[in-house]
């Protein structure tokens, strides 16, 4: 809209009623009928949108598998222009000299945020050797004290919520099992009560390499953590997934997190923070994460197209001399 574009949105089928309730504010705050719409549905209607012939840029966030179908139906139809934003397993770096009581925070009530439903979470720990036992230690302290905060999102003094809907929670309950012959459980793997889609904050330490907790994206309030003893061991830990949406790195060494941050394969690096928004600031990822931006000025130029204008003007001057001006406008 801030380009000149007119907008439909339609939100996840798995949670239409926020979505809707923006509408009467749309209203209320003037906009002409068919300026922006709201739509709801399934997949078959987000396939309708990446089909549309008159469509002509689609922005889609979810899973790599419909992402590629979208990109598909982009390509298939008019050649519509498409950002992806498509999830990640993001890595967070922890080193020695970090602020331990600031990486606890980050690594768990930040990480937990939506019940770790989140692209962005950093699912994939790396504490450096030295301080690992003891980060593990009171980390688990705080995931079993947030254990005791889970219930309904409504109470206002409930700090963990449901998994959105039965499937993910049986999607996630899965992934439990699996993790408990790849790693070892330092805490939750299990559902919380008998009622609702309630699951226990979890932590995994040192999954294989080729652990299915460790290299899919889970989203559901599970971390795995994993060690290190240099840098470079580090980088190529964080750098070792199909994912590059989000990373982190926590260290007092302002030269180590630019050097390690230019190193990093991923859209946005957060130095001694969980990912931080920004309406500015450009928002995306690399390999399997997706393609393009959302926010900012990049993300402002996918829903425009450069047009290029030649003028060709012969001027007459008062002196009767011909002067031939090429110029260019953009």
């Amino acid at each position: 809209m801030a380009v000149g574009c007119t907008f439909i949105y339609k939100g996840s089928e798995k949670s239409p009623i926020g979505i809707l309730g923006l509408g009467d504010l749309i209203k209320e705050a003037g906009f002409p009928p068919g300026v922006i719409q709201i739509v709801t549905g399934d997949g078959k209607v987000g396939s309708m949108l990446a089909s549309h012939m008159d469509i002509n840029k689609i922005s889609f966030t979810g899973s790599v598998f419909a992402g590629k179908k979208v990109q598909e139906l982009a390509a298939k139809s008019n050649l519509k222009r498409v950002v992806l934003e498509l999830g990640g397993k993001s890595p967070s770096l922890i080193f020695s000299d970090a602020d331990l009581d600031n990486a606890l925070e980050h690594h768990s009530q930040n990480f937990l945020f939506n019940t770790g439903q989140a692209c962005i979470a950093a699912s994939r720990t790396f504490v450096e050797e030295s301080i690992a036992p003891k980060f593990v230690e009171e980390l688990k302290k705080r995931y079993e004290k947030l254990a005791h905060t889970t219930g309904d999102p409504a109470d206002v003094n409930t700090f963990l919520g449901p998994v959105v809907d039965g499937k993910q929670f049986e999607r996630v309950m899965s992934f439990l099992d699996i993790g408990k012959n790849e790693a070892e459980l330092v805490t939750g793997g299990t559902r919380r009560g008998e009622k609702g889609f309630y699951i226990e904050p979890t932590i995994f330490l040192n999954p294989k390499d080729d652990a299915r907790i460790y290299r899919e994206e889970i989203f559901g309030p599970v971390m795995t953590i994993r060690t290190f003893k240099t840098e470079e061991e580090a980088i190529k830990l964080a750098n070792d997934t199909a994912y590059g949406l989000s990373s982190c790195i926590f260290t007092q060494s302002a030269s180590r997190a630019l050097r390690l941050a230019k190193q990093i394969d991923a859209g946005m690096v957060n130095v001694n923070s969980s990912q931080i928004f920004a309406f500015d600031a450009p928002f995306g990822g690399s390999k399997q994460s997706g393609l393009g931006r959302e926010g900012g000025k990049n993300g402002l130029m996918h829903y425009v197209e450069a047009k290029t204008i030649f003028f060709k003007c012969v001027l007459i001057l008062r002196s009767l001399r011909i002067l031939t001006v090429n110029s260019m406008a953009v």
